[in-house]
C-alpha cells in the first residue's frame, strides 16, 4: 500500500473507522473513498457489488458493522446477527470479484469462548461455548474470519482479519440502552456529578476483568497491519493488561469528580469473567500500544464534555 493507493474505509463515521482514516490520512494517504451507510447499505448486495464494480478500491478497512454492548447483543440478536453477516458476505466477496489487492476484515474479542484460558490466545478460537448474552455478534465475526480464510485459501485473496479487545475513545455510542460499559460509566458519573446524585448504580458485581484499549491505538494498528502483514493468521490486537469493573468505575469517577457512592447491582449479567488478550503475535511484528488507560479516558472525557449536548440529543432521538 502506498500513498496513491486507492482506500476504502467502510464504517469512517464509527469509532474503529474513523480512527483508521484519521491515521490514514495523518500517514499522507489521499485517495481515500467514502460511503456513509446512507449512500451506500452494505447489507444490500447488489449495492455493494455496484459500488465495487464502479471504484474498483485497490484496498479495504471492512471497520462497518452492527455493534453494542451486552444489553444490545443480548436484545437484538436477530439483527447483530443477520446484519453483520450481510455486511460481510457483501463486502468480501465483491472484494473478490472486484480483484481488490488486500482486505483488513475488523472483529472481536467476543469471538473466544466464555471459559478459554487467560490470556486469550488465537488458538482458542472454537475450542468452547460462547458466552450466551452475544453468541449471535460472535458467530458473525467467527464467519468474517472463516470467509477470510477460506477465499485467501481458495482464490488467493490477502484477506486479513484483526481481533480488537474493548475499544474506547472518540465517536463512541454513550447511549445507555446500547452503549459499552466504559462509556456507559462515563455518562453515568458525568450526569451524576451534575445533577448532584448521591449513588452511581454500575451494572453487575464489579469483578469481571476488561481490557481497553484506546481506538487511536486501533487505528494505528490497522494501518500498520495493512502496511507490513500478510499473513493467514488473525491477530489479536489488545493493550495487554486489564482492570476489574470496579477499578474502571473507580477511575472514571476519579476522572470525572464525582464524589457520591458507587452501587453495583449484581442482579444484573456481568458477562464473561475476564477477557484479557495475548497480543504477543503483532507485538512480535513491531506494533505496540502508545496510550495509557488513564491517559485515554481523560481525553475521552474532555471530548464528551465538549460533545454532551450532542451526546443526549442523539441518544432521545437515535433515528
Amino acid at each position: 500500500m502506498n500513498k496513491e493507493s486507492k482506500i476504502y474505509v467502510a464504517g469512517h463515521r464509527g469509532m474503529a473507522g474513523s480512527a483508521i482514516l484519521r491515521n490514514l490520512r495523518e500517514k499522507g494517504y489521499e485517495s481515500i473513498v467514502l460511503r456513509t451507510s446512507k449512500e451506500l447499505d452494505l447489507r444490500d448486495q447488489k449495492a455493494t457489488e455496484d459500488f465495487f464494480e464502479k471504484e474498483k478500491p485497490e484496498y479495504v478497512f471492512l471497520a462497518a458493522a452492527k455493534v453494542g454492548g451486552i444489553q444490545a447483543n443480548n436484545v437484538y440478536r436477530a439483527e447483530f446477527l443477520h446484519d453483520n453477516l450481510a455486511i460481510e458476505l457483501n463486502v468480501l466477496h465483491s472484494a473478490y470479484k472486484a480483484g481488490v489487492k488486500k482486505l483488513l476484515f475488523l472483529g472481536s474479542s467476543c469471538i473466544y469462548p466464555k471459559n478459554a484460558p487467560q490470556p486469550l490466545r488465537e488458538s482458542y478460537l472454537l475450542s468452547g461455548e460462547l458466552e450466551s448474552t452475544n453468541e449471535p455478534y460472535a458467530v458473525a465475526k467467527i464467519a468474517g474470519i472463516k470467509m477470510c480464510e477460506a477465499y485467501r485459501d481458495q482464490f488467493g485473496c490477502n484477506f486479513i482479519a484483526v481481533m480488537p479487545t474493548n475499544l474506547y475513545g472518540p465517536n463512541d455510542n454513550y447511549d445507555l440502552q446500547n452503549s459499552h460499559v466504559l462509556p456507559a460509566l462515563i455518562r453515568k458519573f458525568h450526569e451524576a456529578k451534575i445533577n448532584h446524585e448521591a449513588t452511581v448504580t454500575v451494572w453487575g458485581s464489579g469483578k469481571p476483568m476488561r481490557e481497553f484499549l484506546h481506538v487511536d491505538d486501533l487505528g494505528e494498528a490497522c494501518v500498520f497491519l495493512m502496511e507490513k502483514y500478510d499473513g493467514r493468521q488473525f491477530l489479536n490486537v489488545g493493550f495487554g493488561e486489564d482492570i476489574s469493573i470496579d477499578g474502571l468505575a473507580n477511575l472514571i469517577k476519579k476522572i470525572t469528580g464525582y464524589e457520591g457512592k458507587i452501587v453495583f447491582d449484581s442482579s444484573k449479567p456481568d458477562g464473561t469473567f475476564r477477557k484479557l488478550m495475548d497480543s504477543s503475535l503483532i507485538r512480535d511484528l513491531g506494533w505496540k500500544p502508545s496510550i495509557t488507560l488513564e491517559a485515554g479516558i481523560r481525553s475521552t472525557y474532555e471530548r464528551f464534555q465538549q460533545d454532551f449536548r450532542q451526546v443526549v440529543e442523539k441518544s432521545q432521538n437515535p433515528a
